[in-house]
């Protein structure tokens, strides 16, 4: 007899939603330029944000990673995303495919020319986030014993707490008012927290005058971030089989 509760669960979606969709199909036509995505992605999301900010013409191609079309084990043979193909020269991982675009030299730069004291701390808290905040963040939303969404909760804030000290003090984005390279590196995280966190594991709001809910805020209002965001119930669908079954803890 089939599991009911697998066979209730949602899948992740193929296809992008909302304000995401309308920027896809902005970015239909053939481009020497591609990136190879899917809408559920955070570490797409990164790179699309990216090529949003900096008015760079390319094409998007939503793919299914979880398929490996040959075209995308032909730019990335681990058959990941997200991947660019620029011309005849193809390569992946997030991070690397930011910096490839910032010496790219198009378009506005995330990292502050002319400035190796402030390019080095944005690296450092880039990897900051790389290192603590996105593994955190799915522990805690993997956890299904309540204990252990205790424990994730406070480690994802502690993680978010030293980033918050390393910014700017009044921000709203982490190196002033302007988005730059950490904003970009931590923007889908951000949009999940609400999305996916709150639903499945009652993740607090940000505390109203706090210099965390400015950054939220500063995020969610961005209009590259929010070109790049589907409707929510893509996430809660997507995020699903990540978060189980398991009951939600009461702090």
């Amino acid at each position: 007899m089939p599991d009911e509760n697998k066979s209730n669960q949602k899948t992740y979606h193929k296809k992008a939603s909302g304000a995401a969709l309308t920027t896809v199909k902005k970015h239909a036509k053939e481009h020497e330029l591609k990136l190879f995505g899917s809408c559920f992605c955070p570490f797409v999301q990164r790179v699309w944000i990216s090529l949003q900010f900096k008015g760079i013409e390319y094409q998007y191609i939503e793919v299914d990673p979880y398929k490996k079309p040959d075209y995308l084990l032909a730019v990335n043979p681990r058959g990941l995303v997200p991947c660019l193909r620029h011309g005849d020269w193809g390569c992946y991982e997030s991070t690397v495919l930011m910096e490839y675009l910032e010496d790219l030299n198009m378009g506005s730069p995330l990292l502050p020319p002319d400035d190796p004291k402030t390019r080095a701390h944005s690296r450092l808290w880039t990897d900051h986030v790389n290192r603590h905040i996105v593994p955190a963040f799915y522990h805690y939303l993997q956890a299904q014993d309540p204990p252990k969404q205790i424990e994730g909760a406070q480690e994802l804030q502690s993680q978010i707490g030293k980033l918050l000290d390393a910014a700017h003090p009044s921000g709203p984005f982490f190196l002033g008012p302007q988005l730059s390279y950490v904003d970009v590196q931590f923007a889908p995280w951000i949009i999940r927290m609400r999305r996916v966190l709150s639903h499945y594991r009652g993740w607090p709001r940000p505390e109203e005058g706090s210099r965390w809910a400015a950054w939220v805020d500063a995020i969610e209002q961005n209009e590259h971030v929010k070109s790049t965001t589907s409707n929510d119930d893509l996430y809660l669908d997507s995020y699903e089989r990540y978060a189980g079954t398991g009951q939600i803890a009461n702090e």
